[in-house]
């Protein structure tokens, strides 16, 4: 048997001292990696406590730990006044142990696969990018952001919240977002009719849980937006799209189609529809509203962008109007701030509320209350809404500016309206153009263009462009190597 004294331990023991991981736990960890290896032979006996510690230069107990640590986990033997030696069964016994040993590439088994969850979304390492319609987080008052947060964390009265939270939330933060949402949107609810989430992609997945099914007919604009879509379609459900006009869906055509089939849910994004950002018509609400009640199909009405309104005020929420529990309303809250401040919220009937808190309580169990504290006291003092009037100027600003840049650099070969609320600017080039080529030679140029970004169709080559996230230098870099782009495909 090889002498302990032998042993190369500093070849394969290296501690690192500055480490956030306890040098007992360092140790036996890379002693489990060599016995695995086959450094350590089964039988193989090892240093004593002292002269391991003595050669390794830490404290005898240290040892002692780690001797301790292996014993517990099956990886040595303890012999009182014989020693310490390496197991001879191990527990990786039916593994290969020789140094080749690599994790495997592929399970054993097999499971289901969804083309339909593949990410949409790209990386890259562009300095100026395009996106949907996203706010400018460097916008974002973070001290007050810090402030609030900060007192909440050193707040006694809230230590005893944070060891327990369910899908109920906070209390006091619900009540402030029903003030938020009544005087906003001049919602006539009550707590019962709210559930905070994380996202609108969590609360459209919770309403697709509980209430689509296998080959359910969802209908949608033909252009929409696209989570949403795949979404629905991961539930089984088929969806149907109808055609979109100047001022939102086309509501004859729905009335054809649920004429012809059940339809049992509408998804709408009816303030600024995504992508192309008409807002739906005060008759036409009333129209589909009307055709709910008639036809029993449920509408989901998606406002994520009600609050970026810079020209007028804004047609209120379906919501506000539905008087037989067809509706559910999903919208954002602080949009605005930096992205772990954000949040969601559902607003449905009360017997609907209980299964969606059921299932909220599933995939998001531990809440975040601090968060939800800290925004509650930001709406009661008045912070959300002055954060919210002066990122408005700025968008409002670098909404025109956009505009500016687009006539005059592009003007004659797009066509485009200034949107009167969001973030984002709808663009349709007047003369066919192959999207994606342009997307990547504007990237060799420097400029990333999203695939998520690009429409086309047959008749129809169009962009959907955010103006929120860039400054009036990051706009007209962004737009002249666009221009550059058009003319080098």
């Amino acid at each position: 048997m090889i002498s302990p004294v032998s042993i190369p331990f500093k070849s394969f023991i290296q501690i690192q001292r500055n480490s956030a991981t306890p040098i007992y736990l360092q140790v036996a960890n890379q002693f489990i990696q060599a016995i695995a290896q086959g450094k350590l032979k089964p039988g193989t006996k090892l240093l004593g406590t002292r002269a391991l510690g003595d050669l390794l230069e830490v404290h005898r107990n240290t040892i002692t730990a780690v001797y301790e640590e292996l014993f517990g986990q099956g990886w040595v033997e303890i012999h009182p006044n014989k020693g310490t030696y390496v197991a001879s069964q191990l527990p990786l016994q039916d593994l290969q142990t020789s140094s080749s040993f690599q994790y495997p590439k592929e399970t054993g088994y097999t499971f289901k696969k969804s083309i339909l969850l593949d990410s949409p979304f790209e990386h890259t390492n562009c300095d100026y990018i395009l996106n949907d319609g996203s706010p400018d987080i460097r916008l974002t008052q973070f001290d007050d952001l810090s402030r609030f947060y900060s007192s909440n964390m050193k707040r006694k009265s809230n230590r005893s919240k944070m060891g327990y939270y369910n899908q109920e939330g906070s209390e006091y933060f619900k009540e402030q977002m029903l003030d938020y949402l009544q005087s906003s949107r001049a919602l006539k609810i009550n707590k019962n009719n709210l559930l905070i989430s994380r996202s609108i992609e969590m609360s459209l997945f919770i309403i697709s849980e509980i209430l689509l099914s296998a080959d359910d007919t969802v209908v949608v604009a033909e252009l929409s937006y696209f989570a949403a879509n795949m979404i629905f379609q991961k539930s089984g459900s088929k969806i149907k799209s109808i055609p979109l006009e100047d001022d939102g869906i086309d509501v004859e055509a729905l009335e054809r189609l649920c004429k012809k089939q059940t339809v049992r849910m509408l998804y709408l994004t009816a303030q600024q529809h995504y992508p192309t950002t008409v807002s739906l018509s005060a008759h036409k609400r009333m129209k589909i509203l009307q055709l709910a009640n008639q036809y029993g199909f449920i509408i989901v009405e998606d406002d994520h962008d009600y609050d970026f309104q810079f020209d007028k005020q804004p047609l209120l929420p379906l919501a506000t109007s539905d008087q037989n529990g067809m509706l559910i309303y999903v919208g954002s809250f602080g949009k605005s701030l930096a992205p772990g401040f954000r949040t969601s919220f559902i607003i449905a009937p009360e017997n609907l509320m209980v299964e969606m808190r059921k299932h909220l309580g599933i995939i998001d169990r531990q809440g975040d209350i601090l968060m939800e504290q800290a925004l509650g006291e930001m709406i009661e003092e008045g912070a959300i809404h002055r954060h919210l009037k002066k990122s408005l100027k700025v968008y409002k600003e670098r909404r025109d500016y956009m505009a500016h840049l687009l006539e005059k650099e592009l003007g004659d070969m797009l066509e485009f309206q200034i949107p009167n609320g969001g973030l984002a600017f709808w663009l349709k080039w007047k003369k066919p153009i192959n999207l994606l080529k342009l997307s990547l030679q504007a990237a060799k140029n420097n400029l990333f263009i999203p695939k998520t970004l690009l429409y086309q169709q047959k008749n129809l080559q169009a962009m959907r462009i955010g103006f929120g996230n860039l400054n009036l230098e990051e706009m007209e870099r962004s737009i002249q190597i666009l221009k550059k782009s058009l003319l080098e495909i």
